[in-house]
């Protein structure tokens, strides 16, 4: 069997594994192992498996990683979500949908301090799901509203999504953070809209809520300083060039850590239980890491990124026929995967066609985090929608589902804006001379 063959065939046999519920990490490293065998040979692959575990988790880049989680689970201890989503439901809790609005806004700002979409749909579940339920909200509506703003915590920086990638193509953090911004802030505009559309249609969706004072909206508004002041000392201190994206993620650990002992919400119980969330999460996505490498050399071994490239050469096709028709293969995998395997899984060989095609890597990069954010919401394995499930178990799966459809159908109108526009996606990076 020639190498290239035998890199799709063990690309598709991973997939399968992968349906089959073996964990991600399991099949992409026992894949890697075996496949890399016939094709490396035995010595090759004893020395591979004697240094790759240790590459893959090994750079100092990595070490935002379980900084950016610590600093979302002490924020979400603190109290931060609860006073954002109070303060911007103050402003918009009169109109129609305004509640669901508002933890679409929430959710970008608490995203903004998590870096995670799970951990961000699963705060907001606790906070706005219970709220909105209690105002009438058609349950349809309150689910999917906090899965799909949850999405936004892997766009808007910091983002541990785009930090692997950073990692992955060698490209810069701080680069990936501010061109991620504009996206990050048009997806939230277009789940506000779709809101919005959907409660015009059909009123008793999510009805108007009271229409508060100016006194009241600036009280609201005042209470979010805490967060305002976290995102601007994170990332702010990263633009204005005051410390690496690393030290800024001490930092947020920190304050976050401290905003919760402020409050007095910090005990032993909840130490002990952030710590152990801080290292579960890490630990899990330090695994998967590890698995890509393996797969990687494998990959590598079989020269696939090089035959395809060939192959896109031969072809003759327009750059932007063979985009589509990534963005497909991207939209449909995101039906089964998530975020992080995706992106691992794929991009050792998709970068080097994109590369090849003339496309800039860093647009790219928020093109394929857009993707890989509307698959968090896409049935039948988008893992936003069970972790929302999972808070609120009455809920049925399909009609999350059935709610999440406008939600997507925005997602697809960002993903062919940007699409057609890289300069909303370049123009920050280039503006700091990132």
């Amino acid at each position: 069997m020639p190498p290239e063959i035998a890199g799709i065939v063990g690309f598709i046999v991973t997939l399968v594994l992968i349906a089959l519920r073996l964990p991600v990490a399991v099949a992409m490293g026992l894949v890697g192992i075996v496949g890399s065998i016939p094709l490396a040979g035995w010595p090759a692959v004893k020395f591979m498996l004697g240094t790759q575990p240790f590459e893959a988790v090994h750079p100092y880049g990595l070490s935002v990683v379980p900084l950016f989680i610590f600093m979302g689970v002490f924020a979400a201890h603190a109290g931060l979500s609860r006073n954002l989503y109070e303060g911007i439901y103050a402003f918009v809790g009169h109109v129609r949908g305004g509640l669901a609005i508002a933890t679409i806004g929430a959710c970008a700002g608490f995203g903004a301090i998590c870096g995670s979409s799970l951990a961000t749909a699963a705060t907001m579940s606790r906070v706005a799901l219970p709220e909105m339920r209690r105002k009438g909200y058609a349950e349809s509506l309150a689910a999917a509203s906090v899965a799909a703003g949850g999405t936004l915590g892997v766009l808007i920086p910091p983002s541990i999504i785009l930090v692997i990638y950073a990692l992955l193509t060698r490209e810069s953090i701080g680069a990936l953070f501010a061109a991620a911004l504009i996206p990050g802030l048009l997806g939230m505009g277009l789940y506000m809209l779709a809101v919005r559309l959907r409660t015009r249609l059909d009123p008793t969706l999510g009805p108007a809520g009271d229409r508060r004072t100016g006194g009241q909206r600036l009280q609201a508004l005042a209470r979010t300083w805490d967060v305002a002041a976290l995102f601007a000392l994170v990332i702010g201190g990263i633009y204005a060039g005051l410390f690496s994206p690393t030290e800024a993620a001490a930092i947020g650990a920190a304050g976050a850590f401290a905003f919760a002992a402020l409050r007095g919400q910090l005990n032993r119980q909840v130490l002990a239980a952030g710590i152990r969330e801080t290292a579960v999460t890490s630990g899990m996505i330090f695994f998967i890491l590890i698995g890509a490498a393996l797969f990687n050399f494998f990959i590598e071994s079989s020269n696939l990124p090089q035959f395809l490239v060939g192959v896109v050469s031969g072809l003759d096709w327009p750059a932007w026929t063979v985009m589509v028709v990534l963005l497909a293969f991207y939209l449909l995998l995101g039906c089964f995967m998530d975020s992080l395997s995706m992106m691992l899984l794929t991009v050792p060989f998709v970068f080097p066609v994109v590369t090849h095609l003339g496309y800039d890597p860093v647009w790219f990069g928020i093109i394929l985090v857009t993707v890989i954010e509307l698959g968090l919401i896409t049935p039948p394995i988008g893992m936003n929608l069970f972790v929302i499930q999972s808070t609120a178990t009455d809920i049925s799966l399909v009609r999350i589902m059935r709610g999440v459809t406008p939600f997507i159908l925005a997602d697809v109108a960002r993903l062919a804006i940007l699409t057609a526009f890289p300069a909303l996606t370049l123009a920050l990076p280039r503006w700091l001379g990132l």
